[in-house]
């Protein structure tokens, strides 16, 4: 997955995979969405496409760009991995802090 994340750590990369998400683009019109040089948006298409994160079909004189199917599906694993640690945890807070409450409330009720 390494070669997956190390595509999407650039801001511009993540920018293109977000739009070729929506739709597919030619090299023409995702260089249109910068204002960069378009080798350097080439490069950023080869990156990705390198890692697998995009795929690119020749179509005439034209290389049309998509979003590679299951090209993120462990970026979102990963996610649900951390959202489920995160989410265990968080419960167990609340559960504390619903504890301490209980436990302040019946303590007040003494005095």
């Amino acid at each position: 997955m390494s070669g997956t994340w190390d595509a999407l750590t650039d801001p511009t990369r993540r920018t293109i995979v977000e739009h070729l998400a929506r739709e597919e683009l030619t090299a023409g019109e995702v260089a249109a969405l910068f204002d960069a040089a378009r080798p350097g948006i080439s490069r950023h298409l080869r990156v990705l496409r390198e890692a697998g994160v995009v795929e690119a079909e020749a179509v005439g004189q034209r290389r049309v760009y998509r979003l590679a199917p299951g090209a993120l599906d462990e970026v979102e694993q990963w996610c649900r991995e951390v959202r489920s640690f995160w989410g265990r945890r968080l419960d167990a807070l609340d559960t504390e802090i619903a504890r301490g409450a209980r436990a302040r409330r019946q303590g007040q009720g003494h005095r």
